[in-house]
């Protein structure tokens, strides 16, 4: 669909009234300056590890970093910001813009959980709508979350493996023009044709978070990032930590967004692709009901899915399993490399569901 012109958002007319007269606190590193010897931050002098700097405060948005990850997304240096995981933007944004105990949020079940458990350690409300049986938005979300100040959709969704077409989520950036609407795409890698990156210059109400925990395989390290345009970045910077990117992760991250790490990257995606595909195939064989897989699992709905479980937990393998209502049948199964694949595969073959 050809894009439409946004109508005026000004996110200050959301954020919380009382940062707009904040002064953010000025680390050592914001304010900068020049020397040989730095005795502004209550550091020490001694550095103890192989790591060079580790004794000083890193920067508060690592220039190397996020000038690698704005290469990397085709996305302004200025309008990117690295946090700790996809998780910590979750809040950031929820910090920033939602008045405890009066403000709320919207999001689309089943998903991502932590949208809700965000605003509500923030005494902030959730409007938590349903994604409809084949798990795209509700036609008559619009009218349902009332004033909800942003609107979280998961694509591809977590845990569901289901992907909203991107003329769709554009559609949905559109109906809720003064609302922020967050496209969370952790997974999007595995699919980057859905990817809404592109948009951010046509809808100021648009904010994406990415994640280096998955297809960059740096779960353990904790880098995320929020892309968004320049109003909703500078009212994020008022609120964020200091130091939310530690020297170690600020040069992992650094090197898996470089040319050979990128490489990797894509190497392994389609690795766990391919070793996702089989394990889905051997799924349906046994009798599951499997729903696409667009990220590096896939979840597969059982006629009997306690014994299923129990089948997993003899033979030592830890799978997913849900609480939801409309997930109580389902398990979700990580992507994996081909020896585990085929362990997994071995112990579905020659049964039933």
């Amino acid at each position: 669909m050809s894009p439409k012109t946004a109508a005026p958002f000004d996110p200050k007319q959301l954020a919380r009234p009382e940062l707009l007269s904040l002064t953010p606190y000025q680390s050592a590193r914001r304010i900068g300056g020049r020397g040989d010897i730095w005795i502004n931050a209550n550091e020490s002098p001694f550095n103890n590890s192989e790591l060079d700097k580790v004794n000083r405060y890193p920067e508060c948005q690592p220039p190397e970093l996020i000038n690698a990850y704005s290469q990397y997304s085709g996305v302004k240096a200025s309008n990117i910001i690295a946090s700790r995981g996809a998780d910590e933007a979750i809040e950031l944004l929820i910090r920033t813009f939602c008045i405890p105990g009066v403000d709320s949020i919207a999001c689309f079940g089943p998903t991502y959980g932590m949208y809700a458990i965000s605003a509500a350690t923030f005494n902030v409300s959730v409007t938590a709508l349903s994604l409809t049986e084949n798990y795209q938005l509700p036609a008559a979300w619009p009218a349902q979350i009332g004033n909800a100040k942003i609107v979280f959709i998961c694509n591809p969704n977590n845990p569901t493996g289901t992907v909203i077409a991107k003329e769709d989520i554009e559609q949905a950036i559109q109906a809720a023009p003064n609302a922020i609407v967050v496209v969370d795409e952790a997974y999007i890698e595995f699919c980057p044709q859905y990817s809404v990156a592109d948009l951010l210059s046509t809808y100021p109400n648009l904010v994406v978070l990415r994640t280096l925990s998955k297809a960059f395989a740096l779960a353990g390290a904790r880098c995320g990032f929020m892309l968004a345009n320049d109003a909703i970045i500078d009212l994020v910077m008022l609120v964020i930590a200091p130091y939310p990117v530690p020297l170690p992760v600020s040069e992992l991250a650094t090197k898996a967004l470089s040319a050979q790490g990128l490489d990797t990257m894509q190497t392994q995606v389609a690795t766990l692709v391919e070793q996702g595909q089989r394990l889905s195939t051997a799924l349906s064989a046994f009798g599951a009901q499997v729903l696409p897989a667009n990220g590096n699992y896939v979840l597969a709905k059982f006629d009997d899915v306690a014994s299923v479980a129990e089948r997993l937990r003899e033979a030592g393998i830890v799978a997913r399993a849900y609480k939801d209502p409309r997930l109580a049948d389902a398990i979700r199964f990580s992507f994996t490399n081909e020896q585990q694949t085929n362990a997994i595969i071995a112990l579905f073959n020659g049964s039933a569901a």
